[in-house]
């Protein structure tokens, strides 16, 4: 069994979405300087490195990260490779012969390249999921759709394609390295941080290969 941690580490070199706080950790409590313990604070947006959208993040009245099905952020998983496309869309889906019944979607693209070359500065040209990709997987019944870059959406696109999905209660992933990942069936773990009404929290995602 061989396990595959996906999720970014965070640190003050994470790319940040620009206007959003970036990262920022430091010991408050230094045993160095006689204090009893080691204590870290830290300060960051909802949606820095590895996270989940909930529906709240664009629907005003929609759900909270805390009240997201871990049924759905559980369970069988298809990783589909799209190394060429520099934006998916519905085209590209049904094309890529999806296994039929998959609920759950992570989709590599050039962007794990990225966080395989340590890049620090955010990418506008990243990969992302036209609307009309976004309706296709509503109607095929994907309930999680997870991708390799801080948004599911292109940059300054946000919007369509976010809505079409948490409008149909699809949990949004984002942020994953999937730059070790082979294309195929595996074991997803996802477990955002349980922050009451949050429009989205941070996540440790794991793949087991099955």
């Amino acid at each position: 069994m061989r396990i595959y941690d996906i999720t970014l580490t965070l640190s003050d070199e994470i790319p940040s979405w620009p206007g959003d706080p970036k990262f920022f950790m430091e010991r408050f409590d230094k045993i160095e300087a006689g204090d009893n313990t080691n204590t870290t604070r830290f300060e960051m947006s909802a949606h820095t490195g590895t996270h989940v959208d909930a529906p709240y993040h664009f629907i005003n009245h929609g759900k909270g990260v805390d009240q997201l099905s871990l049924k759905i952020l559980t369970g069988r998983v298809y990783v589909l490779h799209l190394p060429e496309v520099n934006v998916v869309t519905a085209a590209d889906l049904e094309k890529a012969d999806i296994p039929p019944r998959t609920r759950r979607l992570l989709i590599r693209t050039r962007n794990s390249e990225y966080w395989a070359k340590g890049v620090k500065e955010f990418q506008t040209d990243f990969v992302g999921l036209t609307a009309d990709a976004a309706d296709y997987l509503v109607k095929r019944g994907v309930k999680l759709i997870g991708v390799d870059y801080l948004s599911v959406a292109p940059y300054k696109q946000s919007r369509p394609t976010h809505e079409i999905l948490l409008r149909a209660n699809v949990i949004i992933v984002e942020g994953l390295n999937l730059a070790e990942v082979a294309q195929g069936r595996y074991m997803l773990y996802c477990l955002p941080l349980k922050l009451k009404g949050a429009d989205g929290a941070p996540a440790r995602a794991i793949l087991i290969g099955v």
